[in-house]
C-alpha cells in the first residue's frame, strides 16, 4: 500500500521542489556500543549540555509536524532504546493524527527480551545495525561481542509481527567488504531487506574515512552483474537505492550520500534529541525549536516556524568539497 500525506492539507516543501513527509527524530545522543565509525572511544557526556526533549515537548513537536503532511516517524539516537521513556515516547507519537508509520534504528541492545513491547507501543518498522556476520569482525568494529544476541533479536522481531525489518551494515574497506557475499546468502536464506551505507566523513574522522570508505558502487556492480533488479522507490522511503534478489526473497539497498544527485530526492528532516531542527546531517548547524514546544497554544506559531525554515533548505551537501558541515559525529544529531 503506497502511503501519503493529506493532499488537502498543509505541507513542508522546499525552494527546490521537494516535499518533506519523513521525520528523523533523536531521543539521546548516548549509545552504549563504539563503533570504529562513529564513537570509537564510546559516549562522552558534554558537561553543560541541554537537556533531552520531554514526552510532552516531543509530542508538540511531532503533532506540528503531522499537520504539515509529515506521516514518517524513526526515532534514532545514539541507541534510542536507552532513553528511559521509549516505550512512552512510542505509544505517545504512535497516537498522533496522520502519524502511520513508526520505525526505529537499533543497534540491537535487549532486542530479543523488548521486540514485542516495541511493537505493542506502536513500532512497525526496525532497523537493525549489524556490521558484520562474523562474531570476531563484529566485535572489532563495535567494540561488543553481540552477533549472537542481534541474531536472536531479528528472529524475535519477526515473532513480534514487526512487519519491515532491515539491516543496516556501513560498508568498510579492509574491515567487512571482504564478507559481501556472505551477507547476499543471509539476506537471501532469511528474506530479510539489508542496507549497505557509505562511510560518511565527519569532524572526527577524516583519517579514519580516507582509509576504509568505498562507494556503493562497489555493491551495486557486483548485484547487477547478478540479475540482481534495482526497485522502483516507495513513497516516503529513505535514500536507499534498493535492489531485489531476480530468483527469491531478499533485497539489498545501497546508500551513497557521495553518488551525483543524492539529495535530489531527499524527502526527510532531523530534530536532535536536544530540539534542533537540522535541514541537513552535514549542515552547519540546528535551529532550536524548543521555545515553540512549551504549550500546546503554540501550535500554529510552531508550524509557521518550521514552513519558513524547512522553505530555506539548501539544494544539497557539500561532502565532495570535504564539508561535512558542524556534525562531529554520527550519533550528535541521529545520522
Amino acid at each position: 500500500m503506497v502511503l501519503t500525506s493529506n493532499p488537502a492539507g498543509p505541507e513542508l516543501t522546499d525552494l527546490h521542489g521537494r516535499r518533506f513527509e519523513y521525520l528523523r527524530l533523536s531521543l539521546t545522543d548516548v549509545c552504549n556500543f563504539r563503533c570504529s565509525y562513529c564513537l570509537p572511544d564510546g559516549y562522552r557526556k558534554t558537561k553543560g549540555a541541554p537537556t533531552h526533549l520531554s514526552v510532552d515537548e516531543i509530542r508538540r513537536l511531532v503533532g506540528g509536524f503531522a499537520t504539515l503532511g509529515l506521516w514518517k516517524i524513526r526515532l534514532t539516537g545514539g541507541e534510542p532504546t536507552l532513553r528511559t521513556e521509549f516505550l512512552e515516547i512510542a505509544k505517545a507519537v504512535s497516537g498522533i493524527e496522520g502519524i502511520r508509520q513508526i520505525a526505529i534504528t537499533t543497534n540491537g541492545y535487549r532486542l530479543e527480551a523488548r521486540a514485542q513491547h516495541y511493537a505493542d507501543h506502536g513500532i512497525s518498522a526496525i532497523n537493525i545495525s549489524m556490521d558484520s556476520l562474523k562474531p570476531e569482525k563484529f566485535h572489532a568494529i563495535t567494540g561488543h561481542d553481540r552477533l549472537a544476541e542481534i541474531l536472536s533479536g531479528i528472529d524475535a522481531c519477526k515473532a513480534a509481527g514487526i512487519a519491515s525489518i532491515k539491516l543496516n551494515s556501513v560498508l568498510l574497506k579492509g574491515l567487512n567488504d571482504d564478507e559481501l557475499d556472505d551477507f547476499i546468502a543471509f539476506v537471501v536464506e532469511h528474506d530479510l531487506t539489508l542496507r549497505f551505507i557509505e562511510v560518511m566523513r565527519t569532524n572526527d574522522n577524516p583519517g579514519y574515512f580516507i582509509e576504509h570508505h568505498l562507494p556503493g558502487s562497489f555493491v551495486s556492480d557486483r548485484l547487477k552483474s547478478s540479475g540482481w533488479l534495482r526497485q522502483s522507490r516507495q513513497a516516503g522511503a529513505g535514500p536507499a537505492i534498493e535492489y531485489a534478489n531476480p530468483t527469491g526473497p531478499g533485497r539489498i539497498g545501497i546508500i551513497a550520500p557521495y553518488s551525483k544527485d543524492f539529495c535530489a530526492s531527499c524527502n526527510r528532516l532531523r530534530v536532535s534529541a536536544t530540539g534542533k531542527l537540522h535541514l541537513c546531517l552535514f549542515g552547519d548547524g540546528g535551529v532550536d525549536l524548543k521555545p515553540w514546544l512549551q504549550d500546546d497554544a503554540q501550535k500554529e506559531e510552531l508550524i509557521a516556524r518550521l514552513q519558513k525554515l524547512v522553505a530555506g533548505k539548501a539544494p544539497a551537501h557539500l561532502l565532495h568539497q570535504g564539508n561535512s558541515g558542524a556534525t562531529p559525529h554520527l550519533a550528535s544529531i541521529g545520522g
